[in-house]
């Protein structure tokens, strides 16, 4: 039996050939998808300037995605903190939560999700700074939860609308910094392994060492989000997958674009070096058969010892997308919407 619960990131990638518009529509009826499919959270990213991914703003995004589902929480993986203040961040939050009661997660990170220049202009000459950021959470918990914000000259603020239960609130992050920051805030924690994939397994431990109960949770709760791709032969999904390699490498060169076919990809003259880079974090995704990604994701939960695990499917097709979270849900089992309901 299945001893995590499973769930789902999208970035509303763009593929090539392909349109801003078309990447949203597709995370819209993704949406759709795994809510049906009995998949447990949905959250979408927040990127700015990006050709490669369309989601800019997660809130706006969540907005439309409620009117869409019925039964899977919906979230953002993440809001940048920093860049924004708390109590707008509230405000929004809580008129989702509002919206689509009990449904609403508020996934905050510390990265800027841009280049520099860009993330100069979403601040727009402010000088609070990710130095900030404790601060910032600790504020976004009060307010989330209408009591006092600790920073002086907020005391008497509160967000509104009001809600019975607040939304859920959660550090996303990839460092030793974000798990203790996690800890001691109270907050689950979610780690990007996709992003660092070379992290140690102990960086739950650091966190769950640090935890200190908050106002909305009273235990460490851990979630592991890497990338998978599932079809229904090795073959078809390491095809698949190669369409992320490429993008990779075109990332660490400056200028990934949209991402490219995998007849682009396989066709691609590597150097030895991304070679060795591509080979080198093969270990550390999950993609393959049904049976296959299974094992993985099994593995990886037990290693890291967590409650959830999330996935981030990037492939140029998207009804391969879409089938790749359908075979896992068949895979493991999941309840449907309608027999959860029932």
């Amino acid at each position: 039996m299945m001893a995590f619960t499973l769930s789902v990131l999208d970035q509303s990638p763009v593929r090539a050939g392909s349109t801003p518009y078309a990447a949203l529509q597709e995370t819209i009826e993704l949406a759709g998808h795994v809510d049906k499919l009995g998949y447990h959270r949905y959250w979408v990213s927040e990127h700015h300037a990006s050709g490669a991914l369309a989601g800019c703003s997660p809130e706006v995004l969540l907005g439309r995605l409620g009117a869409e589902t019925t039964r899977i929480r919906l979230g953002s993986g993440g809001v940048m903190l920093p860049h924004y203040s708390p109590y707008k961040v509230a405000e929004n939050f809580k008129l989702l939560q509002t919206l689509y009661p009990n449904r609403v997660d508020l996934g905050v990170g510390r990265a800027p999700g841009t280049d520099p220049f860009t993330a100069a202009a979403i601040r727009y000459g402010s000088r609070v700074g990710p130095e900030h950021f404790p601060n910032m959470i600790a504020d976004l918990q009060a307010l989330l939860n209408d009591t006092d914000p600790p920073t002086p000259g907020m005391e008497n603020a509160r967000a509104f609308p009001r809600t019975e239960v607040p939304p859920e609130m959660w550090m996303l992050g990839s460092s030793d910094d974000s798990a203790t920051l996690a800890g001691l805030a109270g907050l689950p924690y979610n780690f990007a392994y996709f992003i660092n994939p070379n992290i140690s397994p102990d960086i739950f431990d650091l966190y769950r060492a640090r935890f200190k109960p908050g106002p909305n949770l009273d235990r460490p709760h851990t979630c592991l989000s890497l990338f998978a791709v599932c079809a229904d032969t090795e073959e078809e999904a390491k095809r698949l997958a190669s369409s992320r390699d490429l993008w990779y490498i075109r990332l660490l060169r400056g200028n990934p674009g949209p991402f490219p076919t995998p007849e682009e990809a396989l066709d691609y003259p590597y150097s030895a070096s991304e070679l060795a880079l591509i080979h080198s974090n093969q270990d550390k995704r999950a993609v393959g058969t049904p049976a296959q990604v299974r094992a993985k994701l099994e593995s990886l939960a037990a290693e890291f010892s967590v409650e959830e695990v999330m996935l981030v499917t990037i492939v140029h097709d998207h009804r391969a997308r879409l089938r790749s979270y359908e075979l896992l849900a068949n895979e493991f089992e999941l309840a449907p919407a309608e027999k959860k309901a029932a």
